[in-house]
């Protein structure tokens, strides 16, 4: 049996794109980069599905002084920046694939 079977309520959080359209994104998770937070939002279809395995990134930040204030996502405006982050994640699932392998045996 897995670790956690009711993953099924993951969190999400929907994004507004410019042309007004609203898309729901499962959030995969917050990665630290350089004093930053950054958020890697994996965009879903009206089926909740994601056929091309698209991640978009955003810059991450909380309040620290009021924890029900909603997180602000910001864009990431730099490929340099892009990049450090894109390797981030990459290193992000190289140990999640490596924690499953070690779990199967």
């Amino acid at each position: 049996m897995g670790k956690q079977e009711n993953l099924e309520e993951e969190m999400s959080v929907e994004i507004t794109l410019e042309d007004g359209t609203i898309v729901n994104c499962m959030i995969i998770t917050i990665i630290h980069v350089e004093d930053h937070d950054y958020i890697a939002l994996l965009p879903l279809d009206e089926n909740g599905e994601n056929e091309d395995g698209e991640t978009w990134f955003y810059r991450y930040s909380e309040n620290p002084d009021d924890p029900n204030e909603e997180p602000v996502l910001d864009f990431i405006d730099s490929d340099e920046e892009w990049e450090k982050v894109e390797e981030a994640f990459d290193e992000y699932l190289d140990n999640c694939e490596f924690d499953e392998l070690m779990e199967e045996e």
